[in-house]
């Protein structure tokens, strides 16, 4: 145990989350965790999940979260990128001294809690946990997003309240951005998909344009570890091309189907993701791949085969890999598979957002490490294999040194959790933890001067 990470224990064994703060800085976060409880994050939660937010359709939700930060006396305001979409954001003004810190999260949903869009690609049917409706059970609140993101969402909200609340004196501004679009996805079917800015990080990437900024910033996402930085993604079009023809002339023509020859490669394609994977293992991420979809034909007939069949690849990226380097190696395992399999298949990059790193030594990263083991009591446990992407990616890219923390995933609940269970689920002493640690890295970073943060 290094000796930062023992001094956050007590003797006695018990540990102190307050470790390496000076007196001043430790009143200052007691005083605001003083207006911290579950009950209050519970009803944050409710509130959250209870207004559905799909990709695309957060307006309402960023209304209320701006109504929600109004009513607890802190300036909030609703940003809108359309009818539909908005952001919502919120500022503690501190005296103008020292460096502003961003606390983010996205508020979006990737499914939208309506069986006609969701069955059976989520589940088989429309599942509690599903819907965006909350269901309180014990210490939990289940539904649709109540963990990743509005669990997270709902502990940025509370930590700002109780700063606030607590009337310290910042000498930087503390910011809360709440943004639309952070899922990887694009414009749902059916839905406004004539519009091109949906998902991706538009919200966040919006925030940013229209002023909201900062010298640091938080993202609050699943996993309790302090990460500074994650893969990108770069999205592929991979069309495998075969004959059209009439099952009743199968014996009779030239027949190639493609929706079998694409079948082959897909397997051939996650045979291959493991090998560039295990290329690319390094620093905190292990960025992964997959076949995400496979379209081709009518669904109006099983008689007659298409011309050709699509799908859609999901390549993650290293911070240390661009874009056109990952596209340029997967274009070299499609030919090989053309050739093995000696069949026509065309690639196109239809997406890059790309992976972006902070220096682990900057100050908040620094700050965020050591609040981590006052709250573990022992040294900090970095993980080191990721692959999931965040909107952190947007902020690091725009010049923002970020870390991200959040909410260890639920896997010990009194009840079965899977994927979805596991996004849907927020343990309500888990939350009340990561908003007590935020509360912590605001105010140790949000009343130095700019001198202390290394910002000249």
């Amino acid at each position: 145990m290094t000796a930062d990470a023992a001094a956050s224990v007590r003797p006695g064994g018990l540990r102190d989350p307050l470790a390496g703060l000076d007196e001043t800085r430790r009143r200052w976060t007691e005083r605001a965790w003083a207006h911290v409880d579950q009950g209050r994050l519970r009803d944050l939660v409710v509130g959250l999940v209870d207004i559905v937010s799909p990709t695309g359709d957060e307006a309402p939700l960023a209304r209320h979260i701006a109504d929600t930060l109004s009513d607890a006396g802190v300036e909030a305001h609703t940003m809108y990128l359309d009818d539909r979409q908005a952001n919502s954001w919120a500022r503690v003004r501190g005296g103008g001294t020292g460096p502003d810190l961003l606390l983010y999260a996205p508020i979006d949903t990737v499914t939208s809690g309506n069986a006609e869009e969701d069955v059976p690609w989520a589940a088989e049917t429309l599942r509690p946990d599903l819907r965006a409706r909350a269901v309180v059970d014990g210490g939990y609140v289940i539904g649709l997003g109540a963990s990743n993101p509005k669990g997270h969402a709902a502990c940025v909200i509370a930590a700002v309240e109780a700063i606030r609340a607590a009337d310290i004196p910042l000498t930087g501004d503390l910011l809360a951005g709440f943004g639309a679009g952070g899922m990887p996805t694009n414009a749902r079917p059916g839905v406004g998909n004539s519009r091109r800015n949906t998902g991706q990080g538009v919200g966040c990437s919006f925030l940013l344009e229209q002023g909201v900024w900062a010298d640091f910033a938080l993202i609050a996402k699943p996993g309790w570890t302090v990460s500074w930085e994650e893969v990108g993604l770069a999205w592929f079009e991979i069309t495998v091309h075969g004959s059209h023809t009439y099952v009743g002339s199968r014996h009779r023509l030239p027949y190639r189907n493609p929706v079998a020859l694409a079948g082959a490669v897909a397997q051939r394609l996650e045979d291959w993701f493991p090998e560039y994977s295990n290329r690319h293992r390094d620093g905190l991420v292990f960025p992964q791949g997959m076949v995400a979809n496979i379209r081709g034909g009518w669904e109006r007939t099983a008689s007659f085969t298409p011309g050709q069949v699509r799908m859609m690849v999901d390549l993650r990226l290293s911070p240390r890999t661009t874009p056109t380097a990952a596209k340029r190696e997967l274009a070299e395992a499609v030919r090989a598979i053309s050739v093995d399999l000696d069949a026509r298949i065309d690639i196109e990059q239809i997406l890059a957002i790309p992976g972006e790193a902070s220096d682990e030594q900057m100050w908040l990263c620094r700050s965020a490490i050591d609040a981590w083991e006052a709250f573990e009591g022992g040294p900090h446990r970095e993980a080191r294999d990721a692959s999931g992407a965040t909107d952190a990616n947007i902020l690091r890219g725009r010049g923002i040194p970020t870390v991200r923390v959040g909410m260890p995933k639920v896997v010990d609940a009194p009840f079965e959790v899977d994927f979805a269970m596991g996004m849907n689920t927020v343990d309500l002493r888990e939350a009340e933890r990561l908003t007590r640690y935020l509360i912590r890295v605001a105010v140790d970073t949000a009343t130095r001067s700019l001198e202390e943060v290394g910002i000249d």
